[in-house]
């Protein structure tokens, strides 16, 4: 992650390589590492933390290579298991928000029913959306699986084609039709920005990447950077930031290159972080970040958002109040993630239960 370069792989063809069995450290350590990113951009509203690592790009290419792993077994029964393991923790979270936003006033109507399988965007009012606001990336996530069989099909044809002109969606939204304004446009939107990096878990999980000289790759994916980076500031007036969450086509291109240089130095050099079982503590904290990744991401930004009121509270406290930095974010950080532990140990057994697995309070 000097073969000859990527030709045509024919569409039943296995992956190219044999693969160790067991958890690979190496996209275990990204995705843990994209989770607590998440975190603290929600926490701190960096605009450049996307352009350090885009966190979501690297959570849906790490996807699409344990999709196209699925795979190999008959597709009915990969999006089944897909569903099982997703929307039990959806609903259980899911719960607790339609439950407080009906507290607060809200008045559903039929589209609730995205509450049940997001589809779409599930509907909620204003108080709610700080929580609720997140769930666009599980609806893409559910999409993609959904396609992912005919995806994996169109591109086992022609994989560097395929590739390639999976980046043609955000180009014709972006320039050419911005589609519907509604939830299926939105849907669009999001989809197209993250294909590629989708795809690009294919080409890994298949060995098209490890079969690609380095010069093409590394070429590449500069390129792709340096004009997702320059449309970000070339239209930071237009959005009002660089910031890439705002501005797909900017998001996609950056999110390509960087997400490519990740998979193809793991393919290339067969980087699999064997070392990290020698840091026990580490490597503990890395298996739970992954078992509990649907937890994770759920219930972050409610542990944020209670975070407030109970900093708040700390001001009451003389000593709490004299010794502790009640105003800095990076305390409101802190509180956040012991939040967050605390939701892990409450719910995160929803994961285990939706995987057939015996429930524990960390796994």
């Amino acid at each position: 992650m000097g073969p000859p370069d990527a030709g045509r792989s024919d569409a039943g063809s296995p992956p190219a390589a044999p693969r160790a069995p067991g958890r690979d450290r190496y996209f275990d350590s990204l995705r843990a590492l994209a989770l607590v990113r998440v975190v603290a951009y929600h926490t701190f509203g960096w605009a450049w933390a996307g352009l350090v690592f885009p966190s979501m790009g690297v959570m849906f290419g790490l996807a699409g290579t344990l999709m196209a792993k699925s795979l190999e077994r008959p597709a009915p029964q990969v999006v089944r298991g897909r569903l099982r393991r997703l929307l039990p923790p959806f609903w259980f979270w899911g719960a607790f928000v339609v439950v407080a936003m009906l507290v607060h006033g809200w008045m559903p109507g039929w589209q609730i029913v995205y509450w049940i399988v997001p589809l779409g965007d599930p509907p909620g009012n204003a108080w709610g959306e700080q929580a609720w606001e997140i769930i666009w990336y599980l609806r893409t996530y559910l999409w993609f699986v959904l396609l992912s069989p005919l995806l994996l099909r169109l591109f086992r044809l022609a994989p560097v084609p395929v590739l390639v002109v999976s980046l043609a969606p955000v180009l014709v939204l972006n320039f050419a039709w911005a589609g519907p304004d509604n939830r299926v446009g939105t849907a669009l939107w999001d989809l197209s920005t993250y294909l590629f990096c989708w795809m690009l878990g294919f080409a890994h999980r298949d060995g098209v990447l490890q079969r690609v000289k380095p010069a093409p790759v590394v070429v590449l994916s500069l390129a792709a950077m340096a004009c997702g980076g320059w449309y970000a500031f070339a239209h930071r007036a237009e959005y009002g930031t660089y910031d890439l969450d705002e501005n797909p086509l900017a998001q996609a291109f950056w999110s390509a290159g960087f997400v490519m240089l990740l998979m193809w130095a793991k393919a290339y050099f067969r980087i699999d972080f064997a070392g990290l079982t020698r840091l026990r503590r580490l490597n503990r904290l890395v298996s739970v970040f992954n078992a509990r990744a649907v937890t994770i991401y759920l219930w972050h930004e409610i542990a944020l958002v209670l975070a407030v009121p109970l900093i708040d509270r700390f001001w009451d406290v003389p000593a709490f109040e004299a010794h502790l930095p009640l105003e800095s974010q990076w305390f409101l950080f802190a509180v956040g993630w012991l939040l967050i532990v605390v939701f892990v140990l409450l719910c995160g057994w929803v994961e285990d239960v939706a995987a057939r697995k015996k429930p524990r309070l960390l796994p």
